[in-house]
Parts: C-alpha cells; structure tokens; sequence
C-alpha cells in the first residue's frame, strides 16, 4: 500500500522514524496535537473475526462490516486531535510512553478524566482530581515523584478519549 498527501501526513504524525527507500521520514514531535480532521476518511479497518479473550470461538467464518473508529468512538473531526505520549507518569491509567491517545476538545473536562493540559508553555497528559477544595492535575505512577498541580490557571486543552498502543515494541 502506498501513502500519498494526508495519509503521508498520518503515517508521518504515529511513527517516530521510518527509513523509506528514498531516505528517512522526519516526523512530528512526541506530544504535539495532529488534527483528526487530517485523517483521510479511507482509512476504515475491517473486522475480520471477534477475538475471544477464552475458549476459541466456534464461528471463526464471520466476518463483521467496515467499521469507521471515528463514528464507533463518536469523535466530531474537527475538535478531535492525536497526541504520541512521551514519558511514564500515566502508566497505573494505563497510558505508556508512545502511546497514541485521542483528545477530544469539545468534551468538558470533570474529576476523574483524564486530559492533556499546557503547563508551562508544554503539553502535559494528567487526570483531573479534587484535593483539598480545588482542582488538581495527578501523574498516575507511584514509582517516579510528580508533584500534583493546581488546575487554576492552567489551560485544560482537551480529554483524552481513548489511547492506542503498538504491542510490537
């Protein structure tokens, strides 16, 4: 399959570095937004088979319609954006260095989400919790010290929707 203009621009935004047969690909930063918007609307996986997480299923024939990730995760294109995670302090949220979460811009930001916030002048990815009477963002690895942060005065960008992880590395 060949990649051309935006599905270029994709390719480019989830991989660090690709050698191509013409050179290496530079691509985008670890933890700058790509807009949804740019995703080619071609790129709609097919469901091959359930995969049962048990016994072996019986109907292995089946064969499931084209899925769109953007409807079955009812993301709006243009207030959605792809980050590549750097770094460890959301591992106990289950979110780990390179992955590739979805933020969503639109979705007003509670107690519990997590999301990607701009502390000092940097995208961060934390989760909104309440301590003591006001609104904090909490690093979530118990082994490595991040001090929490106050919300106030720090511009929440958006809430992380869903995250998607490479198990080859």
């Amino acid at each position: 399959m060949m990649l051309t203009g935006e599905g270029v621009f994709l390719f480019r935004s989830l991989v660090r570095y690709k050698e191509a047969k013409k050179g290496i690909i530079m691509l985008l930063p670890p933890m700058q937004p790509v807009p949804l918007a740019m995703v080619p609307e071609g790129l709609i996986p097919h469901i091959i088979s359930a995969a049962g997480a048990g016994f072996p299923s019986p109907s292995q024939d089946w064969q499931e319609d084209a899925i769109c990730l953007i409807e079955l995760l009812r993301l709006d294109r243009a207030a959605s954006f792809v980050f590549r995670i750097s770094g460890n302090s959301m591992i106990e949220a289950g979110i780990y260095d390179d992955d590739v979460v979805v933020v969503d811009r639109d979705t007003r930001p509670v107690e519990g989400h997590i999301v990607i916030a701009i502390v000092d002048g940097g995208f961060v990815c934390r989760q909104l919790a309440r301590r003591q009477g006001g609104m904090m963002l909490e690093a979530r690895n118990r082994h490595l010290h991040y001090e929490p942060t106050s919300a106030e005065g720090v511009e929440i960008w958006g809430v992380v929707r869903s995250s998607v992880r490479d198990f080859r590395r």
